[in-house]
């Protein structure tokens, strides 16, 4: 038996007649953010520092997180083929001032249809996205897997789940999750990357990219939104 609201302000204006008794309300989300967590899978394959693309630790504090797509349709190339190749230095770029800062590749998570494999501290800075922009400095960066046979439809919920975890973590905020194509990279003959090239229209954040946002947010909801929650007498 449920009856309106206790007027007892002792017990809080949500409290609920319950078997026989008042009884508070607790307020809390449908999910803890650890749980959401655990859904994601995450296995922590950091490089080791010192190495490669960790020859140097560049402190971060992140402000935005940039979603990717590798582009590698090679069969096997998962999140721990990406994981393999960054710790053996195999993802090298041309270093030169304005552009690549340290000569190598290197983002935060890679993921695909089973698992995130994470590669970076979230709060060092990766090279994925504008050189020495704002992107790399203050940006985690998220690579969604394209191997042959992998689930895009997975791999997108996946990173969704992520994405809000790590919004929770550092209080980033909804505007603040991008694609790739965000950011400028100056110098090139196209500044703008048609990255993740699946979540865009004609090139360009749109219809797809709001709906990506729209699954973050939902995910996001599930671990901050406060709902009353009632325990037996």
């Amino acid at each position: 038996m449920v009856k309106p609201v206790s007027g007892d302000p002792t017990l809080g204006s949500t409290a609920m007649y319950v078997n026989g008794g008042y009884k508070p309300a607790m307020e809390r989300p449908s999910k803890r953010p650890g749980d959401l967590l655990e859904e994601v899978n995450v296995y922590k394959d950091i490089i080791p520092r010192g190495m490669h693309a960790r020859k140097y630790r560049r402190y971060m504090k992140p402000r935005y997180i940039t979603i990717h797509s590798t582009q590698n349709f090679s069969s096997g190339a998962d999140a721990m083929k990406h994981s393999l190749a960054l710790k053996n230095g195999a993802l090298r770029a041309y270093k030169r001032k304005g552009g690549n800062r340290i000569g190598y590749l290197v983002w935060h998570y890679s993921i695909d249809e089973t698992r995130a494999v994470q590669h970076l501290p979230t709060n060092e800075q990766g090279e994925h996205a504008d050189f020495d922009g704002p992107g790399n400095r203050y940006s985690i960066g998220i690579e969604m897997c394209e191997n042959r046979g992998n689930s895009r439809s997975k791999t997108i919920e996946r990173t969704a789940k992520l994405t809000a975890y790590l919004m929770h973590q550092h209080n980033i905020p909804l505007n603040n999750v991008v694609p790739h194509y965000h950011w400028t990279r100056k110098g090139l003959s196209k500044p703008h990357k048609n990255c993740p090239h699946y979540l865009l229209d004609n090139g360009k954040p749109g219809k797809k990219w709001r709906w990506f946002q729209g699954r973050v947010k939902h995910y996001h909801h599930q671990i901050t939104t406060l709902s009353p929650r009632y325990e037996s007498m």
